[in-house]
């Protein structure tokens, strides 16, 4: 199985595919997109589009997996990233590969064992798991997502 996790947002949209393989999960390419403040939020979100939409193409997963909206104290943020996730759903879409979403405890839960650890914690979890340095959080949050999905019980992929 190959999954492409995406830890979506307009400013910086982290992506990383995970490998399992014989039981083992490896790391593939992985990085961060960002695009500039100043830019057209409809200019913004193509960028996103267009970029899973290349990774998609290049790298043919079997399944998307991204982060559900965290909804804080800031809804400005929550639209923008919602927005950020549209994006990357309808890129899904139109390549024809199924997308699923995961919330954040449960991320943390399937790759830490504890669905309330922080962002030093994942990010060493998800360097020991797939034995790779991920210098961008937001990468090593998109292959945490990834990690979720490629360990999930078969019957929550069904």
């Amino acid at each position: 199985m190959k999954v492409l996790g995406i830890d979506p947002g307009t400013a910086a949209c982290g992506y990383g595919i995970v490998h399992q393989i014989d039981g083992r999960l490896r790391a593939g390419v992985h990085g961060c997109w960002t695009t500039a403040a100043g830019t057209r939020q409809d200019l913004r979100l193509k960028t996103i589009f267009d970029r899973v939409g290349a990774v998609i193409a290049e790298h043919a997963p079997d399944a998307v997996a991204l982060e559900e909206s965290y909804v804080g104290a800031d809804a400005r943020t929550a639209l923008s990233v919602g927005q950020a996730r549209g994006a990357v759903l309808v890129a899904c879409a139109v390549a024809g590969v199924d997308a699923v979403e995961y919330a954040p405890a449960h991320i943390k839960q399937a790759v830490c064992g504890y669905g309330r650890a922080d962002k030093a914690q994942l990010q060493r979890m998800v360097k020991l798991v797939l034995a790779v340095d991920v210098p961008s959080h937001h990468a090593s949050d998109a292959l945490a997502v990834a990690i979720c999905h490629a360990t999930a019980p078969r019957a929550v992929l069904a």
